[in-house]
């Protein structure tokens, strides 16, 4: 029974195709859905498989990630899809159904993007994971991107319970295993990962966030007070250590662990973000940890780093509690300058906002901002701000889903499931929960983990890509610009640097508006949670038509600017070329 049953959930998981779907070019309703789900239409046919038996294998419950990136550079986001399969002794039975189908592994799709006369819009996505070489059958949990040889060309790590993969771009399509030579294998329970050119040598380098000591021969029964079985807390496991590793800038990583972080506390890691929160023009760290006090590695601009949470405000809620966090971004949201925290956390805990003063020092403001109260009975991973409807704030998206049964539900299954937020910023320091607005998706609840943002048609707003656990990927398609009536502005401009052309995460863009405050982002693709995003950086201008002036201070600390960049279009701004 068990095997058939598991050999109809692979055949589900594997399945995949393509075919093309044309946006209208308005809805002609007010009252159209803001997102719609376009992941099967359009050839993302993947449903994520953890493996579950009835063991209750405690990686069960954490994957999986997914990621956004251009790996063929014809200017659209390609899509990575992470993977699972079965574990411990039940692999017997992983081999039995892999007989009958296209075994489990990571998937590729190719994005054949194309615009039409009329303005419309196809996307259609093409699975070339067997031509592209990438063979990822581990337990996957998570994904992150980045130009590592400066060629130009993405490159993608993966991280896995087991052994994790770096993948070279081989800029023909396919992909190169270099994990054993580069040195980044790093054999133990990974989640979440970033690459930041932490010591401005102008090459990336990689830190990657571990969740706990964990293997399936040391699994422990775990049972609520009703003596049923279930998957045990992350306390039960002692926390792993985090890893930063050194690009040699020759295909090559050095662990500097030990000499870099200082102090080398470490906790349950789980989602993690880069970013200069203190304003010296350095890249700083933050980690997002399970059941303990969170991270801020404060660059000290010298190779090391020290933990500054505490002192910051970041490690532990303004009441001193330490609480279950997994997603996390970082990003200005009331417009300031500076780059402040969002944290999701266990159902009970409610997520936490983290307003940055501008020198690294962080307050607390979960409570009034109102995202705390309204996400307390959610458990939320991936996350990101981000400007659903550009009008120049920053907004927040939140994908949710429990780690333990609730109360009543049948055993036997996953009854984890729960809906998706959607926080509109109201532009004085608080947010309105939107999500009954934002379309039928938002009301449809999934086991949401991770999630990458993203302007998957180019049109200039931000999607999102979903990865559920045990569930289907959605790609919730942003449907506002495509309205009749009149449609919001936008900035869209991607950064590279001179050498190579690679992306540059850590730079920072200034848009200089005339009559209007100047508006910060970043360019990055990491946060959210065991997720890659696009590296673009994309500004809503609301109902402004002027061409603003563009300022960027790139990783070295050099500030450039261009005087005028055109709107509504996506454009290249290269490092050493403004006028």
């Amino acid at each position: 029974m068990l095997v058939a049953l598991l050999a109809a959930a692979v055949v589900s998981a594997i399945g995949c195709g393509g075919s093309a779907h044309e946006r209208p070019a308005s809805s002609g309703s007010p009252a159209a859905a803001w997102f719609v789900d376009r992941a099967a239409e359009t050839g993302l046919r993947f449903v994520h498989f953890n493996g579950m038996s009835g063991a209750h294998y405690f990686p069960e419950v954490m994957p999986p990630g997914v990621g956004l990136l251009d790996f063929d550079n014809d200017g659209d986001l390609d899509v990575y899809l992470v993977q699972g399969r079965m574990l411990g002794a039940d692999q017997r039975i992983d081999q039995a159904t892999m007989k009958r189908s296209t075994p489990l592994s990571g998937r590729l799709f190719r994005n054949d993007l194309t615009v039409n006369a009329n303005g419309t819009r196809t996307l259609r996505f093409v699975d070339v994971t067997d031509r592209s070489g990438i063979r990822a059958t581990a337990y996957g949990m998570g994904v992150a991107a980045g130009d590592i040889d400066n060629d130009g060309w993405i490159d993608l790590y993966l991280t896995n319970f087991g052994a994790n993969q770096l993948y070279r771009n081989n800029r023909d399509g396919t992909f190169t295993d270099i994990t054993r030579e580069s040195g980044t294998s790093n054999v133990a329970f990974s989640v979440s990962a970033t690459f930041l050119d932490y010591d401005r040598d102008g090459w990336l380098d990689l830190y990657v966030a571990d969740y706990v000591r964990y293997t399936i021969e040391s699994d422990r029964p775990c049972t609520d007070l009703a003596g049923v079985r279930g998957y045990c807390p992350p306390q039960v496991y002692t926390a792993a250590p985090d890893h930063l590793y050194r690009n040699r800038g020759n295909g090559t990583f050095e662990d500097v662990t030990n000499r870099a972080l200082l102090g080398r506390s470490f906790g349950r890691g789980l989602g993690v973000v880069a970013a200069d929160f203190n304003k010296d023009g350095w890249q700083d760290i933050y980690v997002a940890n399970d059941g303990g006090e969170n991270l801020l590695w404060v660059n000290l601009r010298n190779g090391t780093f020290r933990d500054e949470a505490l002192t910051a405000g970041v490690a532990v809620t303004a009441d001193g509690h330490t609480e279950a966090s997994m997603g996390v971004d970082a990003g200005d949201f009331d417009n300031d300058g500076d780059d402040d925290l969002v944290v999701t956390e266990l159902n009970g805990e409610g997520s936490n906002l983290y307003v940055n003063d501008g020198k690294g020092l962080f307050e607390d403001r979960s409570a009034a901002s109102g995202l705390g109260p309204a996400t307390l009975p959610f458990t939320g991973f991936g996350t990101a701000w981000f400007d659903f409807d550009n009008d120049g704030w920053l907004d927040l998206l939140a994908v949710n889903g429990r780690v333990q049964a609730a109360e009543g539900t049948t055993a036997g299954t996953f009854p984890m499931q729960q809906r998706k937020l959607l926080f509109r910023n109201t532009r004085n320091g608080r947010f309105e929960d939107v999500s009954q607005q934002a379309g039928a998706i938002f009301e449809e609840p999934q086991v949401g983990r991770g999630a990458a943002f993203g302007d998957i048609d180019n049109d200039g707003d931000e999607d999102v890509l979903v990865a559920n656990d045990t569930g289907p990927t959605q790609l919730l398609v942003n449907t506002l610009n495509d309205r009749g009536g009149a449609a919001t502005h936008w900035l869209g401009v991607r950064l590279v640097g001179t050498a190579g052309r690679r992306d540059m995460p850590g730079a920072s863009v200034e848009v200089i508006r005339a009559g209007a405050p100047s508006l910060w982002r970043r360019v990055h693709a990491d946060g959210s949670y065991a997720s890659a995003s696009d590296p673009r950086v994309l500004v809503g201008l609301g109902e402004s038509a002027d061409a603003p002036r563009v300022r960027v201070q790139w990783p070295d600390g050099r500030v450039e600017e261009w005087k005028s960049v055109q709107i509504d279009r996506w454009q290249t701004l290269v490092e050493g070329t403004s006028r």
